[in-house]
């Protein structure tokens, strides 16, 4: 029999965050706990109002059928992750939030981290970017300045936001990755993309909104640099969708509903010839850990999200020049601590 624990918080942002969807200042978060014996696992949900998740909503669909997930005999994740899919249809960031810990639980128990568990090679790590929230520029400058990184993700919200690029090179000459989540005209990123180029941005996220596949289609023919599908990309269902307008997508693990179903979406798109990011949604160590296991079999690391925080609820990964190192620990190998507690990378 499992044990079930949930652990509500609202973490703070460093600096106001602020993309094309809104801005907030705090991070609400779902941790789900799920105990056998002598041994934890946890896992994490961000919500996130654009895709309409609160987490009281969760926690009160959680204690609905709490009864069914005490009875479960959790021995083998994948499977976990299917009784999952029919306990809470549709509820994608409730199901990662499980399956993500049913496999720090499951790992825990055979005593070996989860990449490990998974034959995850610890081959070349993927550098982590740090993302610029929309500001002002000289805020934008600021924050670029207070966290060196090797690679930087700027959020766009128009076409004008050229300006702010350029501003930003001006004052380092690390690699950008641009993130437009769905705030671009065709004809807007058709004229961008040159510019982009001689700035020296390698990637551009979304630039269309998530329903505009046929003119992606035409900006990927003409783009000089790659282009990936963010909120185009959602489910293991979108994978092949994306092959046409996206020379790679970004795999979220709350998105998608979890390591299980992102390991078929990672194959999936290394065998159509797709590259593949995966990303956060502002989680706390908890949920980056998940990713930083994965990350091997990733081309770029978008798992930023505890150097965002302020606050962070757990500890066991390591941040060095861009580069995310979980411990030999078990499972995740993360220390869960059950209450808030600052936590600084840099």
């Amino acid at each position: 029999m499992l044990s079930v624990s949930l652990h509500p918080f609202e973490l703070a942002f460093e600096h106001p965050f602020t993309i094309s969807k809104g801005t907030k200042t705090h991070q609400p978060t779902l941790i789900v706990s799920l105990g056998m014996g002598q041994f934890k696992g946890y896992g994490e949900a961000p919500a996130i109002t654009y895709y309409g998740v609160t987490v009281a909503d969760m926690m009160e669909k959680i204690n609905r059928k709490v009864h069914l997930l005490r009875t479960y005999a959790l021995t083998d994740p994948r499977r976990f992750w299917h009784f999952l899919e029919h306990l809470f249809p549709g509820d994608n960031f409730l199901i990662a939030a499980f399956d993500i810990a049913g496999w720090d639980l499951f790992a825990r128990i055979r005593r070996m981290p989860l990449h490990h568990l998974l034959m995850i090679p610890k081959t070349t790590l993927p550098v982590c970017d740090y993302t610029i929230g929309l500001d002002t520029v000289e805020k934008m400058k600021t924050k670029l300045l207070q966290h060196p990184a090797p690679v930087y993700k700027i959020k766009i919200n128009n076409a004008d936001d050229i300006n702010t690029i350029e501003a930003l090179r001006a004052i380092t000459d690390k690699p950008f990755r641009v993130d437009a989540n769905e705030a671009l005209s065709f004809d807007e990123a058709k004229k961008l993309l040159p510019d982009l180029h001689k700035l020296g941005v390698q990637i551009l996220e979304q630039p269309l909104p998530k329903t505009e596949w046929e003119v992606m289609g035409e900006l990927k023919a003409l783009s000089p640099l790659d282009l990936y599908a963010d909120e185009s990309c959602v489910e293991e269902t979108d994978v092949l969708k994306c092959l046409n307008g996206f020379h790679g997508i970004n795999i979220k693990l709350t998105k998608c509903s979890g390591i299980t179903p992102a390991l078929r979406m990672i194959k999936n798109a290394k065998q159509a010839g797709l590259k593949v990011m995966l990303g956060s949604m502002n989680e706390s160590t908890i949920g980056t850990a998940a990713l930083v296991h994965l990350q091997p079999l990733a081309d770029a690391l978008d798992a930023d999200g505890p150097l965002l925080l302020q606050e962070d609820v757990a500890e066991g990964l390591t941040y060095q020049d861009g580069v995310w190192k979980a411990s030999d620990y078990t499972g995740l190998g993360v220390q869960f601590w059950g209450a808030k507690k600052s936590h600084t990378y840099f």
